[in-house]
């Protein structure tokens, strides 16, 4: 791991104005779309600032609170919420309201793929609001087939689909969950009148959401036990047993819906050989498979979609399992709100019909311009290439923490720039309190699951940004755990 002395030089403007030099475009200045010069064909710095936070001055440290304290009574307590109020942000980095630098492992929850407040979506942003911002679903706009177009093509591209054909443009991963378990209910009812058909199978560690169809999809007592009963017909099974697939999965199951990389639920892989198995099973029973990629999607293990990464390719040489819906979400925006379901019309787009499914944002104008911009540069290769080394820099990095905490940190897991760092059993519970001490030095990282440590930067982060980032979450748990 890079010495204290070298993660404190001062030197690489990019930190210093907060931008990554892999996120940095430059933008025609006519036309309606920005010209993109790759990022990945100029040496990116070596040199990253450490930024050191001295103590706050007492009358700024408790401006943040007085901000906090005066809104807290007018919002809805769904999240617990640490003092930052951020402000502003650029490439990889945040500032809060007191103008503190954090360097931001998490992206907004796997969501700024591109790095914070980009200038390319920016444009695109401001372009498109100037010309039309929504006309609602009752009328055509040339960017809802475009990026519907777009999904598909590239999926089919990807090899990530057999038959790809069409797509629900919605406006958030929830909602794009919703689809596709109405969807599979819908294929459900076409093939038995009778209703028997109605099952739904999920697996633990899941997350696909917390509207009712999600929520009851997500087997997890902590969220559900408050609203329950949940929506009826939903099973719950155990993530990559095989065995249990025939008694699971029968001729009731309308829809089986897995993430194949679990991300709130601990940063979890499927194995190739379960996800072959499922598909296996629902093609025995007329069941649909989807695959929820909202979190481990868009580029973010180095493959346009996740279960289609080489390493989830079977053993034996066979192809890698196609799903028969694919949900998307978080990274297709960047940050602005929009989600998609991908379907194939073989098995489920020629039992929908119109009236089965609406929404009145979903699909606008604004938010399609965004996604088809965000999708065209997150599919490119160079920006894929570039992930993949980017994670072996991570891994290895982590895996220096794993040898200088073996009492700490039993496993390193994950794909790309989805990773997680587990913590040992005695450990579980201090991941709150590295959290903690890793914002306090200037890191955003995020838990999962029981004991995990998340890390899903946004994918134009650079080697020296890893490094610095491995280095203030070195310090953290040495404090953490020399206390402990």
């Amino acid at each position: 791991m890079a010495s204290q002395a070298a993660l404190r030089r001062v030197g690489a403007r990019a930190l210093q104005h907060g931008v990554s030099p892999l996120s940095r475009r430059r933008w025609a200045s006519t036309g309606s779309s920005p010209e993109v010069v790759d990022p990945f064909k100029s040496k990116p710095s070596s040199t990253v600032t450490r930024i050191e936070h001295d103590d706050l001055p007492g009358n700024l440290s408790k401006r943040s609170d007085r901000f906090v304290e005066g809104i807290m009574p007018f919002m809805v307590p769904t999240y617990v919420r640490p003092t930052p109020v951020m402000a502003r942000g650029s490439g990889c980095y945040l500032w809060d309201m007191e103008n503190k630098q954090y360097l931001d492992f998490t992206a907004g929850i796997a969501v700024t793929s591109l790095g914070h407040s980009d200038p390319g979506l920016s444009q695109v942003l401001s372009e498109q609001s100037e010309i039309l911002i929504h006309a609602s679903n009752l009328f055509h706009n040339k960017h809802t087939g475009k990026l519907s177009q777009a999904l598909v093509s590239t999926t089919l591209t990807s090899g990530a689909m057999r038959t790809a054909t069409q797509a629900f443009i919605c406006n958030s991963g929830a909602e794009a969950n919703e689809a596709a378990l109405k969807f599979a209910r819908k294929v459900g009812h076409s093939l038995d009148t009778t209703g028997a058909k109605h099952e739904i199978v999920s697996f633990q560690g899941s997350f696909h959401g917390r509207t009712f169809g999600a929520l009851s999809a997500t087997p997890n007592p902590k969220y559900q036990a408050p609203f329950a009963p949940m929506v009826p017909g939903f099973k719950y099974g155990k993530y990559n047993d095989i065995e249990q697939l025939p008694t699971l999965i029968t001729d009731k199951t309308c829809g089986v819906i897995v993430e194949p990389i679990q991300g709130e639920g601990g940063v979890n892989v499927a194995s190739a050989e379960f996800l072959g198995a499922l598909r296996a099973r629902c093609d025995q029973v007329g069941a649909v498979l989807i695959f929820d990629e909202i979190q481990c999607g868009l580029s973010r293990t180095g493959s346009l979609w996740a279960h289609a990464h080489p390493s989830l390719k079977p053993r034996d040489g066979s192809k890698a399992a196609h799903p028969d819906i694919l949900t998307t979400a978080k990274a297709l925006g960047n940050g602005f709100p929009i989600g998609a379901t991908i379907i194939s019309s073989d098995t489920v787009g020629k039992y929908i019909k119109v009236g089965d499914h609406g929404t009145t944002f979903g699909g606008s104008p604004l938010a399609c311009a965004v996604g088809n911009h965000v999708l065209t540069r997150l599919a490119n290769k160079d920006l894929q290439d570039s992930v993949n080394s980017r994670s072996q820099t991570l891994v290895k990095g982590l895996k220096r923490l794993q040898e200088r905490y073996p009492d700490a940190v039993s496993e390193v897991r994950g794909r790309g720039l989805i990773l997680g760092l587990q913590l040992t059993a005695p450990y579980v519970s201090k991941v709150a309190d590295i959290l903690g001490s890793a914002r306090d030095k200037g890191l955003l990282i995020i838990s999962a699951g029981e004991g995990c440590i998340r890390f899903v930067p946004p994918l134009v982060i650079t080697d020296a940004e890893i490094e610095v980032g491995l280095g203030i979450l070195d310090e953290a748990m040495s404090e953490v755990i020399s206390q402990a």
